[in-house]
């Protein structure tokens, strides 16, 4: 394996000091009146050989990588993937890069993809953080790493985040069925104390309570096995065929839960209205279209590296910020008008 050039080795080919150099291509020359000559003799050379400089050794001189740590639920998630892409882009722009990974929602992951990230000295972090990390998080915080949580907050850590309205969401999308003449209306969702998880259970119940209508809730816990996702919403809509109408907490459970619907043999929407939680290229391009609740992912990355960068050029200053965006709810064919119904019901 060819060995890589230090600075002292172009230094020693060059016959010039090793200060000189370093002055030069970490942009000095003009301060430290360095001839143009010479910088462009270095400059010449560097590019020739093909000198690529030690990021952490520069990073440990100056306290700064220009590199950012993403951390997500599961980067394969189109909604995370989307995120991703956005933040990658503008961050660019502003001169940084991105270094992404997946939690699993697993706190003790998590932590070591914290540590790898310090040993790298990322200059901040954005996080959709996990139950149970909280100690790490205001760990990051008090040392004074920037910090910008996001889809979900960690109660009682004082942090930047960025979130939707997530109950306001699935109320309107089961008032939606509701006022379509739905009533026997299930949700399909994760096993989990995390804030937006909890949000949109509260949303669907607020809906039928005002209603004084039965709830019909499956929590699943989350596990990468779609199979095994679909396997149990397949037997929750069996024991339930007086659902007429189901609400899923997350694109991946509406993708399994469109499987499951087939594999039983219902039709969508003249046995089962069917909306799901964040939009999905399958939603759209299924027989029928699935109406889904889509998150402003654009402005989602805006916010988040719009915030991250005011904390590290010192900017955003005072008390940590909620910010909290509107989702849209958009209506395709899977939930069509029950027969009979009333529309202008309430």
């Amino acid at each position: 394996m060819k060995k890589k050039l230090s600075i002292k080795d172009l230094a020693r080919e060059l016959n010039i000091s090793a200060t000189s150099v370093s002055f030069i291509l970490n942009g000095k020359a003009k301060e430290k009146r360095i001839s143009e000559e010479l910088v462009k003799k270095v400059e010449q050379y560097a590019a020739k050989t093909g000198y690529k400089p030690n990021s952490l050794a520069r990073s440990l001189r100056t306290g700064k990588s220009n590199i950012i740590g993403l951390m997500v639920e599961n980067i394969s998630n189109p909604f995370f993937a989307n995120i991703a892409r956005f933040i990658e882009e503008k961050a660019y722009k502003s001169g940084y890069k991105i270094i992404y990974c997946s939690t699993d929602n697993d706190p003790e992951k998590t932590r070591d993809l914290i540590q790898m990230y310090r040993e790298r000295h990322v200059d901040g972090y954005i996080i959709t953080p996990p139950e149970g990390i909280e100690e790490d998080v205001t760990a990051l915080i008090a040392a004074g790493s920037p910090v910008v949580l996001f889809d979900r907050h960690l109660p009682g850590v004082e942090e930047d985040f960025v979130v939707i309205n997530n109950e306001e969401s699935t109320y309107n999308a089961t008032k939606h069925l509701l006022d379509h003449g739905y009533r026997q209306i299930g949700f399909v969702t994760l096993s989990s104390l995390q804030s937006q998880m909890q949000d949109r259970l509260s949303g669907y119940e607020r809906a039928l309570k005002e209603m004084k209508l039965q709830r019909h809730i499956k929590e699943l816990p989350y596990t990468g096995d779609m199979a095994g996702l679909t396997r149990h919403i397949t037997a929750f809509l069996k024991r339930h065929p007086e659902l007429d109408a189901v609400l899923f907490g997350t694109n991946y459970l509406g993708v399994s839960g469109i499987k499951a619907i087939n594999a039983i043999g219902r039709r969508i929407p003249e046995d089962l209205a069917v909306i799901s939680f964040d939009d999905h290229d399958v939603f759209e391009l299924n027989t029928p279209s699935i109406t889904a609740i889509a998150q402003p992912i654009e402005e989602i990355a805006e916010k988040l590296i719009t915030t991250l960068l005011g904390k590290l050029n010192r900017t955003n200053k005072g008390k940590p910020k909620d910010i909290v965006l509107p989702a849209k709810l958009l209506v395709r064919n899977s939930t069509g008008v029950k027969s009979g119904s009333l529309k202008t019901e309430k």
